[in-house]
């Protein structure tokens, strides 16, 4: 079995989709199962090589004519699978809805009587939910009228990573039966004794993400100003704007708002972090806040479950999997004074500790990266 994946933008681009495809076609391959990578050079250096080999996964980039929002026109990759590029796989698999690979291995696929698999990672009614109704949402759906949704609609599978995703597809158009839910996989790091801290430290409360408006990490902010303890605030995460009409300036906007609240001594704003540097990270701190408007899933949260830290986050995503209130954490809505209430409340190493035992072995059980990648095998085995 042999599965040909393609995404627009890939390694050493870090994103949540790029990891994720990495991730599966990486662990394919340790398996025997050949599953390179069709891409662009969307979001990364025009030197990097045509042909590439990242671990175990052959990449091939193709240069792209023109590009419209995230839709990146490749003629390359049209002439690629045009040609017999199709000849050697079994299975097509996307990743992103509304980009032209997904378009062109749908086509393609269908065209050569191949399996086509959609991995939707939020693409699909996402748009609705952190961007305002009007101009900012017309292409979006104009896409859509113009397609008619047939790649995610006529997919023999489509993959969404949470039961709140699922819930998007269905609304989507999307038949149930075509429908699997797996969530992003999760290598669960060894673990170790924490080493003990003298009381009346700081609480060190850790932020991880890109860095947009639908995060509302101005939420954190505002919370951390009623605090009545120490703390110190780590944002980690470049800045991402969600759609070409969106205004930039988000970063600045957080920076001037800790300026304000007087806080900007506690605030560290450490920018964007590889996966290996985002170890530290999740090590030095105490609690993850996560107050997100959507996610269709929200990797760094699992990521800090699997760290063992306690987590206060919105009914968004994996948070709704995984924070059980007053057990591995606390569920809160959009009201900073509700924050701070939590924050102070894991001020107590014991009910941290006890917490963070709790979610981490929560993540251990239902996201390990083994018990995941099984479960694509399953779907391909289906066809």
């Amino acid at each position: 079995m042999n599965v040909l994946r393609t995404i627009e933008t890939f390694l050493p681009y870090i994103c949540g989709p790029a990891n994720q495809a990495f991730q599966i076609s990486n662990r394919l391959e340790e398996m025997g199962i050949h599953s390179p990578v069709l891409t662009t050079y969307c979001d990364v250096p025009n030197s990097l090589p045509r042909r590439d080999t990242i671990d175990r996964v052959r990449v091939i980039r193709m240069r792209n004519q023109f590009q419209i929002m995230r839709y990146c026109v490749s003629l390359g990759m049209v002439k690629f699978l045009a040609a017999g590029g199709l000849k050697d796989f079994d299975i097509v698999h996307s990743h992103n809805y509304r980009n032209f690979q997904a378009d062109c291995g749908f086509f393609f696929s269908k065209l050569k009587g191949k399996p086509f698999v959609l991995n939707a990672h939020g693409s699909l009614l996402g748009f609705k939910k952190y961007l305002a109704p009007g101009l900012h949402q017309v292409p979006y759906k104009i896409y859509d009228g113009l397609t008619l949704k047939m790649a995610a609609r006529r997919a023999d599978a489509v993959v969404v990573s949470s039961q709140f995703e699922y819930e998007d597809a269905v609304e989507f158009g999307i038949d149930r039966k075509k429908l699997h839910i797996i969530p992003m996989g999760i290598d669960i790091p060894e673990e170790t004794a924490p080493p003990g801290r003298p009381s009346g430290l700081p609480l060190r409360i850790l932020f991880v993400g890109r860095l947009a408006w639908v995060r509302r990490v101005e939420l954190l902010l505002q919370a951390a100003k009623e605090l009545k303890i120490p703390y110190q605030i780590s944002i980690v995460g470049g800045e991402e704007k969600t759609a070409s009409l969106a205004k930039g300036g988000y970063m600045q906007e957080l920076k001037n708002l800790a300026a304000e609240l007087g806080m900007a001594d506690r605030v560290t704003f450490a920018g964007p972090k590889k996966p290996e540097e985002l170890r530290s990270c999740y090590e030095n701190a105490d609690v993850f806040v996560y107050p997100s408007l959507y996610e269709n899933f929200g990797q760094p949260i699992l990521e800090a479950a699997s760290y063992g830290l306690p987590i206060v986050a919105t009914k968004v995503g994996v948070a709704r999997e995984l924070v059980r209130d007053g057990e591995t954490g606390f569920a809160v809505g959009d009201n900073p004074r509700e924050i701070s209430d939590r924050l102070i409340s894991l001020s107590d190493p014991a009910a941290r500790a006890s917490m963070g035992r709790k979610i981490r072995e929560l993540s251990r059980k239902h996201f390990d990266w083994h018990n995941v990648i099984q479960r694509y095998i399953d779907i391909y085995r289906s066809f």
